[in-house]
């Protein structure tokens, strides 16, 4: 009898350890996984630790630049909300300013921007200061219920509230335009907004942004201008599997609505450690730096309706912080971009026919042979990011859309070719020019450029 009940005591502690084991397994991997997910914050990349800013000696990184420190809350709004490039995600083509119905297509499901002009029923008129902070920041709108990322609230928590509120005066002081929201089209168990709860709980830090003395003040007022409102990351960082910017790889590079947000990290090759400090300030201000490519797109968006409009002080402040984030290498790119390609190439065999001939017949005019336009820098393919991608992302997108902004040299637009032109032509062009002007040729099939055409449609 003993020994039964002696063995029976040794089972159950056994079992009793084996629960234990297992429950530490599941803390740990769990813990791991959080962490892995979580990441470091936005600058924890910089030498020095963060402060207050209320203790913070050397000036005020937040605001706006001096010639505006006196002007109302309207026009120090209206600056703000250029910086945090709130009219191209607020208005949909054809649409009127602010008026929302932008669509973002994610891999599960279309989400579409809302109206924040000062409607009451349909924009945030009815909102109280307290109310757009919450939204803004917390992404919790008035009625409670939960925004999705794809509002970068997690970048704009960083934004004090003097900032936040001059850009609620900015968009109460625009006329009012009815517009209801579009239906989203998230399936279940996306279209959940109360599971945003807990995203926001691990991935927003809620928390306003903390300047570092151990950098100088133009390294603090870039860092506030591409975290808190520019937001970079949201599109130039990769993602994590909670949809969340992964930390890690910050500024890295990613694909966003069907175009790719290059790398914009100190990288030689695939970043931009070999472009001068002139050819980022450059590209910020007229979206075209010489030997890297004219920006259409997004980037093209982003460009001629916020940095173009940025003071030239806060230009240089964003140049001084991006160039200290450290280089991560994107193995895709080519460590040397191809250069000018061969005239007497021009009749020669071509390893894509359907592509030369589409070339020949609605490119080359603009283009060249060479890849050095005849017409306009911003039309130079030699050197272009876009052209070096062996995936060949944008090349695919512009030609879809085409390119209309407007640069130091007048309107130079490219026309859209999506209805012109089958998913098989579109292919088979990109295919030409990567192989003709790039380092690396791409191998697109229609099937990969109408993906591309879904990612992007609104």
């Amino acid at each position: 009898m003993h020994s039964i009940h002696t063995q029976l005591r040794h089972r159950q502690q056994g079992s009793s350890r084996g629960w234990l084991i297992a429950l530490i397994a599941v803390v740990v991997i769990g813990a791991l996984v959080l962490w892995s997910l979580k990441g470091p914050g936005p600058t924890d990349f910089a030498t020095g630790p963060t402060v207050d800013l209320a203790a913070y000696q050397a000036g005020n990184p937040t605001g706006v630049p001096p010639s505006l420190a006196g002007e109302s809350a309207v026009k120090r709004g209206e600056y703000l909300a250029r910086a945090a490039d709130c009219l191209v995600c607020h208005t949909a083509h054809g649409g009127a300013p602010y008026a929302g119905g932008v669509g973002f297509a994610l891999p599960f499901g279309t989400l579409y921007s809302t109206n924040i002009t000062p409607d009451r029923d349909s924009g945030i008129g009815a909102y109280s200061d307290e109310e757009f902070l919450a939204a803004v920041r917390r992404g919790v709108r008035r009625d409670g219920t939960r925004l999705y990322p794809a509002m970068p609230y997690a970048s704009y928590t960083y934004m004090t509230d003097a900032d936040a509120l001059a850009i609620k005066a900015y968009l109460f002081s625009l006329a009012p335009v009815s517009a209801p929201a579009r239906a989203n089209t998230l399936g279940f168990p996306y279209n959940q907004r109360w599971l945003m709860a807990f995203w926001s709980g691990l991935f927003n830090a809620n928390q306003r942004f903390r300047p570092n003395p151990q950098q100088s003040p133009e390294w603090n007022r870039g860092a506030y201008l591409a975290e808190a409102l520019a937001h970079c990351g949201e599109c130039h960082t990769p993602r994590n599997l909670a949809y969340a910017l992964d930390g890690r790889h910050k500024f890295a590079g990613a694909v966003t609505g069907g175009w790719h947000a290059y790398n914009i990290t100190a990288a030689p090759a695939a970043g931009i450690g070999a472009w001068s400090d002139e050819d980022v300030l450059a590209y910020l201000q007229h979206g075209h730096a010489a030997g890297h490519g004219t920006a259409a797109g997004p980037m093209g968006e982003a460009v001629d309706e916020s940095f173009s409009r940025l003071d030239p002080a806060d230009l240089q402040a964003l140049v001084t912080y991006l160039r200290s984030v450290p280089a991560i290498s994107t193995p895709a790119f080519a460590a040397q971009l191809a250069g000018p390609a061969s005239l007497s190439h021009r009749d020669g065999p071509s390893g894509d026919a359907l592509g030369k001939q589409i070339y020949e017949g609605a490119c080359a005019s603009c283009h060249g042979w060479s890849g050095e336009s005849p017409v306009s820098g911003f039309a130079t393919l030699t050197g272009a990011r876009a052209v070096n991608d062996p995936h060949a992302t944008n090349v695919v997108q512009v030609v879809i859309a085409g390119v209309d902004r407007s640069t130091p040299e007048g309107i130079l637009p490219m026309p859209a070719f999506g209805e012109s032109y089958s998913d098989t032509e579109i292919a088979a062009v990109a295919n030409y020019v990567t192989a003709r002007f790039g380092s690396t040729p791409s191998a697109l099939s229609a099937h990969d450029v109408a993906d591309l055409r879904r990612q992007s449609a609104e």
